[in-house]
């Protein structure tokens, strides 16, 4: 039987945390703890919001912005995050099952990740230049390592018993993976896709910080140097509540694709 109490806090804790920061940053700015320059208070940056999302007649340069730079970002990001995806999962897929493949991989990806960054926007600089290209890039840097050490962990994991056992149903090749492994590994393979789409954002927001016209990075570098702490701060709430709705869309998508998916926890 459920608890009376449960359907409360099943709504109350997810948004618990949300509302004790935005507490804070209420507390801090009306009180008068902070300067407004350094920590305009909620209903400023509401307001910034409010004019970038829908604009008003002779607002700053910021109104009515976001549907275009939004659908530039989410290019972007559908972009390197789905070439990350093409080449992360079958690798990963392939390290796991295959030593010789996890042998030959294993150095070059631990070394790969441990770079920084900002260490490969320089020369993404140079090969493709500032704009799209560039960003992709990056996005599909940071967003394949999750991807690729998540799914071949996943895929490594399965216990040999389970894949005999499909084998002697008669399973082999595709079969025995579509049906065995891949579902076996599926907590794996969702977190490994869901941390590489968290970082698709943070790099996103560094590729556009290097002068593309339009996108959500772009709007915070030009705020920045303006001086607009409560677009900075409206951005990076906007970049919040999309990367949340992506990380959403991607659970349900997968979850109506992959039955073994519906049974992975959040």
């Amino acid at each position: 039987m459920t608890s009376p109490t449960a359907q409360p806090l099943r709504i109350l804790l997810p948004v618990a945390a949300p509302l004790f920061l935005l507490g804070v940053w209420a507390l801090l700015s009306y009180g008068g703890f902070t300067p407004a320059y350094m920590l305009p208070p909620p209903h400023t940056v509401g307001r910034t919001l409010w004019i970038y999302v829908l604009g008003e007649p002779g607002s700053a340069a910021y109104a009515g912005r976001f549907a275009g730079d939004t659908l530039a970002s989410l290019w972007r990001i559908c972009c390197g995050f789905g070439l990350a995806t093409a080449l992360g999962l079958p690798l990963g897929v392939l390290s796991g099952r295959l030593r010789p493949v996890q042998q030959l991989l294993a150095g070059f990806v631990d070394s790969m990740r441990a770079v920084p960054g900002i260490c490969w926007l320089p020369l993404a600089l140079v090969w493709f230049g500032i704009g799209f290209r560039t960003t992709v890039f990056l996005i599909t840097l940071a967003a394949f390592f999750p991807i690729y050490l998540n799914t071949a962990a996943g895929v490594a994991s399965v216990p040999g018993t389970l894949v005999r056992a499909g084998a002697m149903l008669g399973l082999s090749g595709p079969g025995l993976l579509r049906q065995v492994v891949l579902p076996a590994g599926m907590s794996h393979i969702l977190a490994g896709l869901r941390l590489g789409l968290g970082l698709s954002f943070a790099y996103l927001v560094l590729g556009e910080l290097t002068g593309v016209p339009d996108g959500l990075g772009a709007t915070i570098m030009d705020a920045r140097m303006l001086g607009r702490v409560d677009m900075v701060m409206g951005g990076i709430v906007v970049i919040a509540l999309i990367g949340l709705a992506c990380d959403r869309l991607l659970m349900g998508l997968l979850r109506l694709t992959f039955v073994s998916a519906r049974r992975c926890r959040e």
